[in-house]
């Protein structure tokens, strides 16, 4: 055996390939449901990599059709091979097939679009949707990741977390507080215990000023928080009077959603 074919003992063979991954998968984050489409150069000033490094990434991704040009800007965007990646783990995800059907009940009864939000510790995910039937709405794309303290979505799973958990994820940046300091951060707790109280969050414009959201918990059958039912709207159809029936609606519906998971709302 040469020495350009002996083996890497060591480690740094191991560390370079952990690299690439997490390079990889930066450069899917990258694109949202704000900027579907971006190219090299966008991409690379976000992810802080090298342009040539990210076409690499870019023409091995295209191979296996995670992501596409766009035949007039030649720009990428996300492509259908993420969907035969994605789609055993949603198609196994209970909560999502299970709550489907009370979703769709939601979004006629209140006319707005609801959606299912699941926790991966550190944001709040969409892996459901069903859009409001008005022209004028707020939608919450599958896929869509969620890390501003003020969410609805978020400060239900954070309100199930301990305190100190929550101080750290807010201390860190992991969860966005604009200006946040120890006073905020107590007033934040405060407000954590009204959601838990109440058994729905709001966000009234705080995180988007044209948008209002409500979200409420579902739990499994340990009574752990499995998913939360969210309600965006824009701020305009929703007076203080129409906020607390759709935060009712939204509570209503994830407990119809706990039951059919077999789960029990405290």
């Amino acid at each position: 055996m040469t020495s350009a074919e002996a083996p890497d003992t060591s480690g740094n063979g191991d560390a370079k390939g952990t690299s690439v991954i997490v390079n990889a998968i930066a450069v899917l984050r990258s694109f949202t449901a704000d900027e579907p489409l971006l190219g090299v150069t966008e991409i690379a000033n976000r992810v802080g990599l090298h342009k040539s490094t990210v076409s690499r990434i870019l023409a091995t991704f295209e191979q296996e059709h995670l992501v596409e040009r766009d035949t007039e800007t030649r720009r990428f965007r996300l492509g259908l091979g993420l969907i035969a990646v994605a789609g055993p783990l949603l198609a196994e995800l209970e909560e999502r097939r299970v709550a489907y059907p009370v979703l769709r009940e939601l979004a006629e009864q209140t006319g707005e679009t609801s959606a299912l939000m699941v926790w991966n510790g550190s944001e709040s995910m969409c892996v459901e949707q069903i859009p409001s039937h008005h022209q004028i709405k707020h939608t919450t794309p599958l896929g869509a990741r969620y890390h501003d303290a003020l969410s609805a979505s978020v400060q239900v799973f954070l309100a199930a977390e301990p305190a100190e958990r929550v101080r750290v994820l807010l201390r860190s940046g992991a969860i966005s507080y604009p200006g946040l300091d120890e006073t905020s951060l107590e007033a934040y707790l405060d407000r954590l215990g009204d959601v838990r109280e109440r058994g729905w969050a709001i966000n009234y414009g705080e995180s988007s000023l044209d948008e209002v959201g409500v979200a409420a918990p579902v739990y499994d059958h340990r009574g752990d928080i499995a998913a939360a039912v969210l309600i965006p709207a824009p701020r305009f159809r929703v007076s203080p009077a129409t906020l607390q029936s759709l935060g009712e609606s939204c509570r209503a519906a994830a407990r119809r959603v706990t039951t059919r998971l077999g789960g029990d709302t405290p």
